[in-house]
Formats: structure tokens, sequence, C-alpha cells
């Protein structure tokens, strides 16, 4: 039976390893190290799983405006899923990392954004999996292609321009993912401005699961002060951690989230911008 929860465990991965029903995504990768993601999963990933990295696959090219992780070409990531053989409407897939959901987390937000709904995100990553002993491979899979025809929610995603026409808006929540202090400004690793967007409120993505990468069972209290509100907006440096809280909203039994997609990153391109 196909498992539709946002999150399954390594143990119901197991059992369903061989159901033709579930396809499973590896989303490794790390900021400072591009080519590593791949790497690892070159040298062992989950039996059957395939690869799509953050840079090549789930983002498209930076330009002047969008954020250091602009949305993909939606076209091109839809081809790539019907390749691994993900049929749009019907396959479970189950995307892990080794991250908190911090990379995994965008692919299970943009399947959602273009019409999927059958993604879940493996509690615990590919840590969890390793731990309990279940079969690792570094074969590269294959499957018959699949027809996966996107159903675009486009107003999941929020412009710059509309966050700062909504943001200071009764009933609209702007909330900062990254942590704290980068939220607060005292130290900034990558863009080229330190703080926040005016008015935002912070509620860090790390913060939605334990230390071993495992979902809380606090996502209804993170969310308990912003339940009532019309409009969530939802930012983090560059559009990718972001969708570990709007994760935590739908756990949360909350559906007014949206991505600002360019994030923080975006934002700082105009500030700098004597035309914008």
């Amino acid at each position: 039976m196909v498992n539709t929860q946002p999150i399954v465990s390594p143990e119901w991965l197991r059992e369903n390893l061989n159901n033709p029903q579930v396809k499973i995504v590896d989303c490794r990768f790390a900021l400072a190290d591009p080519a590593w993601g791949q790497q690892q999963y070159q040298q062992s990933h989950i039996l059957g799983a395939f690869h799509l990295d953050l840079n090549r696959d789930l983002s498209s090219p930076v330009t002047k405006h969008g954020g250091r992780h602009p949305l993909p070409n939606i076209d091109e990531l839809a081809d790539k899923l019907g390749t691994m053989g993900i049929e749009f409407g019907e396959t479970h897939v189950v995307a892990y990392d080794h991250a908190r959901f911090g990379f995994a987390g965008r692919l299970w937000w943009l399947l959602r954004y273009m019409g999927h709904d059958r993604i879940s995100l493996l509690d615990g990553g590919f840590n969890s999996w390793q731990a309990a002993g279940y079969p690792v491979s570094e074969e590269l899979p294959g499957s018959p292609p699949a027809k996966f025809t996107p159903k675009l929610r486009s107003d999941w995603v929020v412009s710059y321009e509309q966050v700062k026409t909504r943001k200071d808006q009764p009933g609209v929540v702007l909330v900062d993912s990254r942590d704290y202090d980068r939220y607060l400004g005292k130290h900034e690793p990558i863009d080229p401005i330190a703080g926040h967007i005016p008015g935002a409120v912070n509620l860090p993505w790390q913060q939605v699961t334990d230390d071993q990468g495992f979902v809380k069972s606090t996502q209804q209290q993170r969310w308990a002060d912003y339940q009532d509100a019309e409009e969530i907006i939802v930012y983090c440096g560059s559009g990718v951690t972001a969708c570990t809280n709007l994760l935590s909203l739908e756990l949360a039994g909350l559906s007014q989230g949206k991505l600002y997609a360019g994030s923080w990153s975006d934002w700082c391109s105009y500030q700098l911008d004597p035309e914008a």
C-alpha cells in the first residue's frame, strides 16, 4: 500500500524497496563542495536510488536577480523525472539527504509545486538507513520512462515585488528560516548584506528535526502564534532550506505557506541595484 504521508521511516522504505510504485531519490549535496553529493552517491546510496543535484537539477543558472538557487526550469525537471520512471500523480517518490531535509526538502516542495503530491522524505536521512544496516549500492539504477506532465501551482511562489507589497499587510507573516545569528545580522557567511527583511520573524529550519535528522513532534507548537495567518511567506538564504519550514507547516496541518524563492540573496540583489 502506498504511503502518502510527508515522512516515511527507514523501516517502511526497506519494506517497499521492491515496490514498483516507489522511486527513491538521493539529494545529498554540500554548498561548500558542489561535487560532493554526486561523489557520495556514486560511492554508496540506498539500493535503487536515483540522484538529483541541487545546482544542476533542482535549480536554474544564477542571473542578476532571482537569488543563488533560482527555481529550476520546470519542463527540464519534468523530463528528468519522467526518465527516472516517475509517473505524474501515480509514483510515490521518497527523497533523502544527509542534512536534516536541507536539500531533500527542496525536491519535496518542488514536486508538490508541480502538482505531484506523492512525495515523502526519509526520516533520519541516509544516516538512519545506514545505521539500520539496510541495503546500499554503488550501481546506477535504470527504469522504463514514464510521463510526467506537471500542473504548476504558481500561487505557491511569491516574487520580490510581492514580498515588498504584502509583508506588512494584516494577516501576512514573513518568516526567515536561517539561524538566529544570521537573522540578527551578527554574521553573514555568503550574502553581501547581513540582516533580514524588515518585518520578518525568525524560525530556524534546523528546529524541524533533532540532531539526528528525525522530525520532532513539536511542529504545531512552532506555528501556534501564526496558525490564523492568511498567508505565511517563508524565505531563507536562497530558497532551499526554507522548504524544510514549509514541510513543518504541512506537518502542523497548515496550508497557507508560500515560498519566496529568491529569498535573502534575491532581496540583497535589489538593495545593491541602483536601478531597482
